[in-house]
């Protein structure tokens, strides 16, 4: 049984103020009167399985919360709205630094029993093409795959060069899922 309206408006008005914004993945409800979808990305899951065989030359470095306000910095240039300030606290964040300057970086987001969500995968524009994200993918797959965990992650399905490189590194592709971005736009 699906919940009504008014349980899903009960439920959301608990947890975001108007103006807050969030993300679900998978089918969108019917959504309350007061809340507005503002994007919708068709984003495709790939999980990794094996450990691919890609060297790493880079020095990569663990971060931690000395360095979230460069990482937000960072991932909000490339990718503006899908990383929150908080994001680091989910998971192991590694980068890859240049004259001091994070210049690449990775991580995990969310967790389950068995998987976890390769996440915020970003290169500095001024560093593309260099093989940084593909260091620190791999390196975070190993570091899962050795634990036996099973690495997973998302990107838009049309995103051909990272579709590409993902599985160059082991990455076969499972499935579409809308990622709709919705907003709190008056108060419940």
């Amino acid at each position: 049984m699906r919940p009504s309206e008014k349980d899903i408006a009960q439920k959301f008005d608990e947890v975001f103020e108007p103006g807050d914004s969030f993300f679900l993945f998978d089918d969108l409800p019917v959504l309350p009167a007061n809340y507005q979808v503002e994007t919708v990305v068709q984003c495709l899951q790939m999980v990794c399985e094996k450990v691919a065989h890609i060297p790493i030359t880079e020095n990569i470095l663990p971060l931690n919360e000395t360095n979230w306000e460069e990482m937000y910095s960072l991932v909000s240039r490339v990718f503006p709205g899908y990383y929150l300030p908080g994001t680091p606290v989910m998971g192991d964040y590694f980068g890859i630094f240049k004259e001091g300057e994070l210049v690449s970086m990775a991580g995990e987001r969310l967790r389950m029993d068995g998987l976890t969500e390769i996440s915020a995968v970003v290169t500095h524009p001024d560093h593309v093409g260099r093989k940084y994200a593909q260091q620190l993918v791999t390196y975070l797959d190993h570091k899962n795959l050795h634990n036996g965990i099973i690495p997973f992650l998302h990107t838009g399905s049309g995103n051909e060069r990272a579709i590409k490189i993902y599985e160059l590194l082991g990455y076969k592709k499972r499935r579409i899922i809308p990622v709709t971005k919705i907003k709190r736009v008056l108060a419940g």
